[in-house]
């Protein structure tokens, strides 16, 4: 009786993990770079806030701490909303949003992952592999006062008149 010694057809073969693209802008035959996570989170918090149709980042918690530290120190922090993860010439970002009201937000999150994107690999050579975009809340026009929608009547004198401010 013959027996086959080949592996049993019904057994799961491990799957292969695509090997990760090699980063050749920033790894060379002279040396390589690294790019710090501090340094990529700035680059794409600038680019997100640059995209119209954002109002802030970061989410409440985010925002509060954010408030204190800059009463704190009259600095913004440019990273508030945004996490990194930057490994063997790649990055990975997460950036939390606050959508202005009347934005299609399907259409803002796409524009935000373009303007990221292009923003980090032309400043640094990564390679940007994804960028999630997470909407915490839309500002409305009247929310903190805008001076712009949040006015107020002045009463019109009775014989027609308009007063003087």
């Amino acid at each position: 009786m013959a027996t086959n010694n080949t592996p049993a057809t019904n057994e799961a073969a491990a799957p292969e993990e695509a090997p990760v693209k090699r980063n050749e802008v920033l790894e060379t035959e002279h040396g390589s770079t690294v790019i710090d996570e501090n340094v990529v989170g700035k680059i794409a918090g600038i680019a997100a806030r640059e995209v119209s149709g954002v109002h802030n980042l970061g989410g409440g918690a985010a925002r509060m701490w954010g408030a204190v530290r800059e009463s704190l120190t009259s600095s913004t922090n440019v990273q508030q909303g945004v996490n990194v993860a930057v490994e063997n010439g790649h990055a990975s970002v997460a950036v939390a949003i606050i959508a202005e009201y009347g934005v299609a937000i399907h259409e803002l999150a796409n524009a935000i992952r373009e303007n990221i994107t292009v923003a980090i690999t032309r400043m640094t050579g990564l390679i940007v592999d994804r960028v999630d975009v997470t909407v915490h809340d839309v500002h409305l026009p009247d929310d903190n006062g805008d001076a712009d929608t949040a006015r107020t009547e002045q009463p019109l004198p009775s014989n027609g008149q308009v007063l003087e401010q």
